[in-house]
């Protein structure tokens, strides 16, 4: 029988609150009020936890806690559409109807049938247009079913992880990088989410770009250090719009700090739209825009080598 009490450990891993945050919150607004189990341990009812889920997704939006925390379930729940309707995006690629074709194969939790769509569409549209015209949207659109409620927790993950493969999948037939630029594609710490990072690895590759993966969460000295140990001409970074927009100018102003001079950093993914790029980094609001500086990049150091240059196809924003 699934329990219907959750430790203080689960709850954080579930909703991305801090265990500080939970006993803080507890004693200054009254909630959660976790029951004891029998070690006396804080333990979590279910109905507190989705509560929580709907407190953090709304934070995520820019919401003041002190508010959310005051309010009944009824009015967090109407607070979450009408977010999610004015920044829906307005250049989603593929038709609504393929990404909700999609969507319905993860919600049937069947592994096996979008695995092969996906691959379906890579094998039809090669690897640029499946990129930018089906994973980016495809991975907006998700995100906005999350933040709806229309798919749960597990059904993000198992979009994610299956998505993931398939790219992983797909990258191993791609030719070796040109060597230049060389470009570390990484995340800050708290910042888990890695489908970004993929989908520009997958781009930039194409570019002739030699790509260095460390996957996420790595803490800033380590990533100045692989940049450095690596000779790395770009670090790349990607932030998620469930990544607290308010920490990403300190963090990449610390991290600019830890670089050397030489090396650029550059930002994308949808968690930036809110935020003012620090001085030295530069900031893509689309897989697009960043391929195109890439593409500009490699041209003005080696002109000789733009013949050889693939041009960008539209994309959409991660």
């Amino acid at each position: 029988m699934i329990s219907t009490r959750f430790s203080i450990a689960a709850v954080e891993r579930d909703t991305g609150l801090s265990k500080d945050v939970l006993r803080m919150w507890e004693r200054r607004y009254g909630f959660p009020l976790p029951e004891r189990d029998a070690n006396g341990e804080r333990a979590y009812p279910a109905a507190q936890v989705e509560r929580l889920r709907q407190i953090k997704r709304l934070m995520d939006q820019g919401h003041r806690p002190g508010k959310l925390l005051a309010l009944p379930v009824e009015a967090l729940a109407a607070l979450a559409p009408r977010q999610t309707r004015s920044t829906r995006s307005e250049h989603i690629a593929e038709d609504v109807h393929g990404l909700e074709d999609l969507l319905l194969l993860i919600k049937q939790h069947d592994a096996n049938a979008y695995t092969q769509a996906l691959q379906q569409r890579l094998a039809r549209h090669g690897m640029q247009r499946f990129v930018q015209d089906i994973v980016a949207p495809l991975t907006q659109y998700v995100g906005e079913a999350w933040e709806d409620g229309r798919i749960e927790v597990f059904e993000e993950h198992l979009f994610t992880e299956l998505t993931k493969r398939v790219l992983r999948q797909a990258m191993t037939a791609l030719p070796a990088g040109l060597g230049s630029p060389r470009v570390l594609l990484t995340s800050v710490p708290e910042e888990q989410h890695v489908l970004g990072l993929l989908m520009v690895e997958a781009l930039f590759a194409l570019e002739g770009a030699e790509c260095i993966p460390l996957g996420t969460q790595m803490p800033l000295t380590e990533i100045a250090r692989a940049a450095q140990a690596h000779q790395a001409d770009i670090v790349a970074l990607s932030f998620s719009t469930a990544f607290p927009h308010r920490q990403i100018p300190p963090q990449l102003e610390q991290l600019r700090q830890l670089l050397a001079p030489e090396t650029e950093l550059w930002v994308g993914g949808s968690g930036i739209h809110r935020v003012t790029p620090p001085a030295g980094v530069k900031f893509f609001s689309s897989l697009k825009a960043g391929v195109q500086s890439l593409t500009e990049r490699a041209q003005k150091k080696h002109p000789e080598a733009g013949a050889f240059l693939h041009m960008p196809l539209p994309g959409a924003a991660d």
